[in-house]
């Protein structure tokens, strides 16, 4: 028998996600796509017509908890410039019916965030103090969130040129976010013997060349929407020890791996693990000779996973 799904817009998946830990699910996920109880496909992308834009699906199978589903997120062009947005359907296993239909902006920026805040949580050294992210939109402002916690951090450095622009009562809201969080009036500055940067921005192109950097850290990045985008210079992956989300899709997808086989003598065997491999301690943790940087491209499993949480919190007795 059909069943209508629930259809959660944005205020209420908000509300919903303050309620579970977000990190701890996707601890729980990488795990499980270790032991053979998750499926992780790669990215669809498919172009509209004339450069209009694309969408991506992101799709992703958790056994264990009986649900499929996937993330449709379109990247219109427009002359005003261009629209994101994304819907994730959650799928029964077991009845073939629509269990969920959720506006997956809160859940895409919480699982960007947490998924890097497990990546900083397995790969930065235990004695790593000077954290410092790059950008201040809402995806930076959740990796905040994550992060704040994982390491004894001295001080918390930000930058954006963004910034520029914002009131004296904006910039204030920011600092006080966290008391050790500094606005930073440079790249430079805010990079300055930095043990950990997150780079949180939708940049198609780079916003960081690592080897500029003082010393070794780790580095983590991000995707967006716009064809190849990649924070850091593609040649500059031959130097790093790279970590991913998940070596089965990231490189087929993710800018600076794409343009760094083609045009860089860079393969993808060079991927040190993932966060499967990491979580169930199948791949080494990373020393610091060099640099070590972490690319994450967004998994449908992450989206999956969160509307599954989503879902059982508006039906604890479901599945």
């Amino acid at each position: 028998m059909s069943s209508t799904p629930y259809v959660i817009a944005q205020p209420q998946a908000r509300q919903l996600l303050a309620q579970v830990d977000v990190p701890q699910i996707l601890r729980k996920l990488f795990r499980d796509l270790a032991a053979g109880h998750a499926v992780q496909p790669a990215q669809q992308r498919v172009e509209f017509p004339q450069g209009a834009g694309d969408f991506i699906n992101y799709l992703g199978v958790l056994a264990e908890d009986g649900v499929y589903g996937v993330k449709t997120s379109p990247y219109i062009v427009r002359a005003e410039g261009p629209l994101v947005t994304a819907w994730t359907l959650l799928m029964s296993m077991h009845s073939g019916q629509p269990l969920l239909l959720c506006d997956a902006g809160e859940l895409t920026t919480a699982r960007t965030a947490a998924t890097t805040a497990v990546a900083v949580d397995a790969l930065a050294p235990a004695t790593a103090t000077r954290l410092t992210l790059i950008g201040s939109g809402p995806v930076a402002l959740a990796h905040l969130h994550y992060i704040k916690g994982l390491r004894p951090w001295q001080d918390i450095r930000l930058y954006s040129p963004a910034l520029a622009h914002k009131s004296a009562e904006e910039l204030a809201g920011l600092r006080a976010l966290d008391p050790r969080l500094e606005i930073a009036n440079s790249r430079e500055q805010a990079l300055h013997d930095a043990d950990v940067i997150l780079l949180c921005t939708s940049s198609a192109g780079p916003v960081i060349d690592p080897a500029t950097l003082s010393k070794p850290a780790l580095i983590t990045s991000i995707s967006t929407n716009a064809p190849r985008a990649h924070e850091v210079p593609p040649q500059a992956l031959g130097a790093m020890q790279v970590y991913c989300d998940y070596r089965q899709t990231t490189p087929g997808a993710a800018g600076d791996m794409l343009i760094a086989a083609e045009q860089h003598g860079w393969s993808a065997d060079a991927i040190v693990g993932d966060l499967a491999e990491l979580l169930s301690d199948q791949t080494p943790r990373p020393t610091y000779e060099r640099h070590v940087f972490f690319r994450s491209i967004g998994l449908g499993l992450e989206d999956i996973a969160l509307a599954n949480a989503l879902y059982r919190q508006l039906t604890p007795q479901a599945l």
